[in-house]
C-alpha cells in the first residue's frame, strides 16, 4: 500500500485477523491511485522497498499483492525479475481481502468494480477540510488586518465589522469546495473538477451576497472581489479532490491543470486589484 493514512488504516483494519505483512511505499503521502498514475507507486519504489526492508528475510514465499487501482505504476514481469517475487492484483477495496485470500487469490467481479457512491466520498472529505482549514487562522489574521486598515492605523472597530461577514463566507467557501462539491459530484454539471469547484463557489458566494445586502450597497467593488476571488478558491478545493477520486487519471489532471492554473493565476491578480479598489473607495479616494 502507500504511505496515505487513510489507505493504511482501512488496509490495516481489513486484515487485523490475517496473518500477513504489509509493505508500505513512500509515495509522498499520496493515494495508490494517484500515486501509480503519477509514478511514485510505480516498480521502482517498489523493488527498492523490497530490497531495503530484506523482505525475503521475513517470509518464505515470493508473493505480492498490490492493490487493483496501483496496477498502472507497476511492471510486473521487471518486479519478479529484479527482486524475485511474483505479483498478484488485489480486489479494489481492502475489505475484500480477507475473502480474496480464502478464495486462492480470486477476484470476482465485485471485487474488480470500481464504485464511488456518496458514502465513499464523504469518508476522503475529513482529509480534504482538515488541510484546508489548518490555513484558517492565517486568513483570519489577514481578514483583520484588511478591513482595520485605515489612514489613521489598525482600528478594532471596522475589523471586526468588515471581517466577521467574509470570515463566515471563508468557512462556506471551504466547505463548498472540500465538502458540498464532493458531495454533490454526480449532481454538479460539467466532467472538470475545477469547474465543479467553482459554480459551487459562485453560488455560496451570491447566496452571501443575497442575504447581506449591504455590502452589496456600501461598496461597488466589494460585491465584485466576493465573486472572484471566493469561486476560485472553492474551485481549487474541489479541483484538489481529483486526488481522492478513481475518476481521473494523471494525463486528465494535468490536461486539466493547464487550464485552471492561468485562470487562478488572473483571478489572484484581479482579486489584488481589487482589494485595492475597495480600500480606495472606503477612504474616499475612489
Amino acid at each position: 500500500t502507500a504511505n496515505y493514512k487513510l489507505s493504511f488504516d482501512l488496509l490495516r483494519r481489513a486484515l487485523r485477523s490475517t496473518d500477513a505483512w504489509i509493505l508500505v511505499l513512500d509515495t509522498r503521502g499520496i493515494n495508490v491511485w494517484c500515486a501509480a498514475g503519477k509514478g511514485s507507486f510505480g516498480t521502482r519504489e517498489l523493488v527498492f522497498r523490497i530490497r531495503h526492508s530484506n523482505l525475503a528475510e521475513h517470509i518464505s514465499h515470493r508473493r505480492l499483492i498490490l492493490p487493483q487501482l496501483g496496477a498502472p505504476g507497476i511492471s510486473a514481469h521487471q518486479v519478479k525479475q529484479e527482486s524475485g517475487f511474483s505479483v498478484s492484483y488485489g480486489p479494489v477495496h481492502a475489505h475484500d481481502l480477507p475473502e480474496y485470500l480464502r478464495s486462492g487469490r480470486k477476484a470476482g467481479a465485485d471485487m474488480r468494480t470500481i464504485r464511488f457512491p456518496l458514502r465513499d466520498r464523504l469518508v476522503l472529505t475529513p482529509m480534504e477540510l482538515n488541510t484546508a482549514f489548518k490555513k484558517l487562522p492565517a486568513y483570519v489574521l489577514a481578514l483583520f488586518i484588511y478591513f482595520g486598515l485605515s489612514p489613521a492605523g489598525l482600528l478594532f472597530a471596522p475589523a471586526l465589522a468588515g471581517g466577521l461577514p467574509f470570515l463566515l463566507l471563508g468557512i462556506l467557501t471551504i466547505l463548498a469546495g472540500g465538502f458540498f462539491t464532493p458531495l454533490l459530484l454526480p449532481l454538479i454539471p460539467f466532467r472538470s473538477f475545477a469547474l465543479k469547484g467553482w459554480l459551487m463557489g459562485l453560488a455560496c458566494s451570491a447566496l452571501f451576497l443575497l442575504l447581506a445586502p449591504g455590502i452589496r450597497a456600501g461598496n461597488p467593488w466589494l460585491p465584485a472581489l466576493t465573486l472572484v476571488f471566493f469561486p476560485a478558491v472553492s474551485s481549487y478545493l474541489g479541483f484538489n479532490f481529483t486526488g481522492c477520486t478513481p475518476f481521473t487519471s494523471l494525463s486528465g489532471v494535468k490536461k486539466e491543470l493547464r487550464i485552471a492554473l492561468p485562470l487562478y493565476l488572473a483571478a489572484g491578480i484581479a482579486s489584488l486589484a481589487l482589494m485595492v479598489l475597495v480600500k480606495l473607495n472606503v477612504w474616499g479616494i475612489v
